[in-house]
């Protein structure tokens, strides 16, 4: 039986998520996220659920520190097989960030 974790960006972490480094680019940065709310469950789930929808924006510079910085600590396969991403508000943003993901060793 696999387990999976349900993050919802909006709610369990911030409704403006934005920069790449912390605390030099403000609170709700993708290094931030990643490495406060993804890395230390990482190897406690087989499939984390990443829901997209809510959010006032999500800019390049938290994208790629969040999930690419993700690719470059575990690997470009393990990410894109184990976080799946919800996005209803705007759909392309999924294949805006397994491109960041793709091309996080860059």
């Amino acid at each position: 039986m696999s387990k999976t974790k349900n993050i919802k960006i909006s709610v369990d972490f911030s409704p403006t998520p934005k920069g790449r480094y912390h605390p030099k680019d403000g609170p709700n940065t993708g290094e931030r996220f990643k490495d406060e709310f993804i890395v230390p469950i990482w190897s406690d789930y087989d499939k984390l659920k990443i829901d997209l929808d809510d959010l006032y924006g999500c800019p390049s510079s938290f994208r790629e520190e969040a999930f690419g910085g993700l690719a470059r600590k575990y690997g470009i396969k393990e990410v894109l097989d184990k976080i799946d991403f919800i996005c209803t508000d705007e759909p392309p943003l999924i294949d805006v960030i397994i491109n960041d993901i793709k091309g996080a060793n860059d």
